[in-house]
């Protein structure tokens, strides 16, 4: 995809990995559309790059709804969606309380699957576009303590492998982004739960797991989306844990191929 004058909506963009994601497409030619629930600085971001700032909790299925018309009513069609807002639980599952586990499943997944549910019937409708779903190795490889957070990222995985099944030959692109440690705000609260920091230490201790910078990996998301890449993995190090739970979505890819995956 050129991106020269598209739309690209970056959730979670008023920091971390989703400012350097605004700010590399912006940088690529881009116009953002900009959506996070921090609105002081989302519209100051999006007032410096040119986009535009659309304030919303992603937990909220009501301000869910809807989000891509109110969104594409003030700038345009969207081109590329970027499903990178993502929180975390650390510690112990059945300490945690029950509202923080349903906010993070409804950011985590949930919001991404009713935004890819909006903005698909568009983009076929349009021509094209281009899907982005930031992932987490650990929807492969369960740290304690984050056993909401790995299965919220395990089911944005697989779900982003389903949609490749059911767009096959339609003109949209998927991309699945599953990274290691970012040092962004997010990584800090491993280290609120003994066991979590201590799993984190052992695989940096073993350099299987390094930080990444945040302009690393936009810049790797924007070229893959440039490209058509169905994967962006960081550190590389450690790519072999998404690959191996990759393994049986694209053995089975290869068993059903030649059999029609749309309806005429």
């Amino acid at each position: 995809m050129e991106l020269a004058g598209k739309r690209v909506l970056v959730t979670g963009a008023s920091r971390g990995i989703g400012q350097a994601l605004a700010e590399r497409f912006t940088a690529a030619g881009a116009r953002v559309a900009l959506v996070a629930r921090s609105e002081g600085p989302l519209k100051e971001l999006a007032d410096r790059l040119g986009g535009t700032a659309h304030p919303a909790d992603l937990a909220d299925r009501d301000q869910v709804l809807g989000l891509l018309d109110r969104i594409e009513a003030d700038g345009g069609p969207v081109d590329v969606l970027v499903n990178n807002a993502g929180v975390e639980v650390v510690g112990d599952f059945t300490s945690s309380p029950l509202e923080d586990v349903e906010f993070l499943y409804r950011v985590n997944l949930l919001a991404p699957v009713m935004l890819c549910h909006q903005a698909i019937p568009r983009m076929l409708g349009r021509g094209g576009g281009h899907i982005v779903n930031v992932s987490s190795y650990a929807g492969a490889a369960v740290f304690p303590g984050l056993v909401a957070y790995s299965s919220s990222k395990a089911g944005l995985s697989h779900f982003t492998s389903g949609l490749r099944a059911d767009l096959k030959n339609k003109p949209i692109g998927t991309t699945l982004v599953e990274l290691g440690p970012i040092p962004t705000d997010m990584l800090d609260h491993v280290n609120d739960y003994q066991p979590t920091h201590d799993s984190f230490d052992r695989f940096y201790k073993l350099r299987l797991l390094v930080d990444v910078p945040r302009e690393k990996v936009a810049a790797d998301v924007v070229d893959a989306v440039r490209r058509g890449r169905r994967h962006v993995r960081h550190p590389k190090r450690a790519m072999a844990f998404p690959l191996l739970a990759e393994a049986p979505r694209r053995t089975v890819e290869l068993f059903l191929g030649g059999v029609r995956h749309q309806e005429d």
